[in-house]
């Protein structure tokens, strides 16, 4: 082979592992770009100018399950506001999540550290958290709606504040917003329907009771009447297409390193339209769709297609995709059976023949105990175990939740007396077994075999 093939090969595959580490990051990476859902956007980009441009106050609470975009929409809109001077030098955003702020008292330290108050705080010695919260309301409240700087208050997963101790966080952000002493908006972002009801009464008085709603898959309010899945179609292909130009905007900045041929990229982008044209593809793509409309699941998938790409496997098939999803949508208590110890599986499988036999009546440890002790008994080639590493294994089945127990929490009994459900049902215990690495022939034959 001649040093100019072996250049080109070389300069092919380049391109190829280039390729996977960009198309990587443009899946995964999150967007500030927004489909769909127009009103509803709208409705808080106007929200949030008014609290920044008129010093309004507001509250409102987005909610929709996971997956459906709130979090990309409240970025979408601050994005487009963060272009605004007005917003860009007076406005301040301060982000706070229920599962990192887990009590009040973490929210309101990196409150004051996103508002850059820590000067303002400077030695000060706060001896109750009733003092400290109220040194910062006091800076909030400072001066009159044109003085103060507007503050949003981004709160994700706002269910979880409501768990804190007497909801003082948001009584006091809420009362803030209520009495428009300091021009702030408190945004709460949330998957739980009910969450009005977990407020308590006195924070639900001083909240405006303002709530926006998404549905995923909601197509409505769109700027071209298309069907939802031609949106997803359109999708697969922006987030499977490379740049096929040698110019870089400024939102491709975080794959400077990543430079693309662009020839290439032209050649890339003309095969990922015939997939788009391809109506196997188009059929597989449609009954993902059906089954899940979630675009952040989505992403996931493709990123795990992505993965496949290589130098000995340049190219991206409909395979590619089938294979992907039969993994991709793998049962977890599967993949879990798979991860255990032999000793570990047969007492799933003795678990299994107990309440097979017993027309699932619950189990304890001594029923499985005996039922494994009487199959190792039987072939010499498995090998005995003493009963404390039986009884840790058997806690380790407990603790990842493939038994529940039975009775309440008051229920005194020996933990080898405790009763349990089995939670597995028989096929997912025939797949782990078919795909368990080496396991012993005595053992697979002994999972599938009859009630003995």
């Amino acid at each position: 082979m001649s040093k100019k093939q072996n250049m080109a090969i070389d300069f092919h595959d380049n391109m190829i592992l280039l390729t996977r580490k960009y198309l990587k990051r443009k899946i995964m990476c999150p967007e500030t770009k927004f489909r769909h859902h127009v009103k509803e956007r709208v409705h808080i980009l106007d929200l949030l100018k008014r609290t920044v441009e008129n010093g309004e106050s507001n509250s409102a609470l987005l909610i929709g399950p996971r997956g459906c975009g709130k979090t990309t929409l409240i970025n979408s809109v601050l994005k487009e506001l963060s272009s605004l001077k007005s917003f860009k030098d007076e406005a301040l955003v301060v982000n706070l999540h229920g599962l990192v702020h887990t009590d009040d008292r973490l929210a309101l330290k990196d409150t004051t550290r996103q508002m850059q108050l820590e000067n303002a705080v400077g030695d000060k010695v706060f001896g109750t958290f009733a003092e400290n919260l109220s040194f910062l309301l006091e800076c909030l409240k400072s001066g009159d709606k044109t003085q103060s700087k507007p503050v949003i208050f981004i709160l994700d997963e706002f269910d979880l504040f409501c768990a804190h101790r007497n909801q003082t966080l948001l009584y006091n952000l809420f009362d803030v917003a209520q009495s428009a002493q300091a021009p702030i908006c408190v945004l709460g972002i949330t998957c739980r329907l009910d969450v009005i009801e977990l407020l308590e009464k006195r924070v639900k008085s001083r909240f405006s009771h303002r709530q926006i709603f998404l549905f995923p898959g909601d197509t409505s309010g769109s700027d071209q009447p298309t069907s939802a899945f031609d949106d997803r179609l359109k999708l697969f292909q922006h987030l499977l297409s490379l740049p096929d130009d040698e110019n870089v905007n400024e939102t491709d900045q975080q794959y400077e390193d990543c430079k693309i041929n662009p020839q290439f990229g032209a050649r890339w982008n003309e095969y990922i339209k015939s997939l788009t044209e391809n109506m196997t593809m188009v059929n597989f793509l449609k009954r993902m769709y059906q089954l899940d409309v979630s675009e952040r699941s989505f992403r996931n998938f493709l990123a795990l297609v992505i993965s496949s790409l290589s130098e000995k496997h340049p190219k991206l098939e409909v395979n590619d995709f089938v294979e992907a999803n039969k993994f991709f949508h793998q049962d977890d208590k599967v993949l879990t059976l798979q991860g255990l110890s032999v000793l570990e599986l047969c007492l799933i499988i003795a678990m299994k023949h107990q309440t097979e036999i017993y027309d699932d009546e619950p189990l304890n440890f001594e029923m499985v105990l005996n039922r494994y002790v009487k199959f190792a008994n039987q072939n010499s080639s498995i090998q005995t175990v003493q009963r404390p590493v039986i009884m840790k294994a058997f806690e380790h089945i407990k603790n990842l939740e493939l038994i529940q127990p039975v009775g309440g929490p008051n229920t005194r009994v020996e933990k080898e007396h405790q009763l349990y459900k089995f939670s597995l049902g028989w096929q997912q215990i025939a797949d782990a077994v078919k795909n368990y690495p080496e396991l012993p022939t005595e053992v697979s034959q002994w999972a599938v075999s009859s009630l003995q």
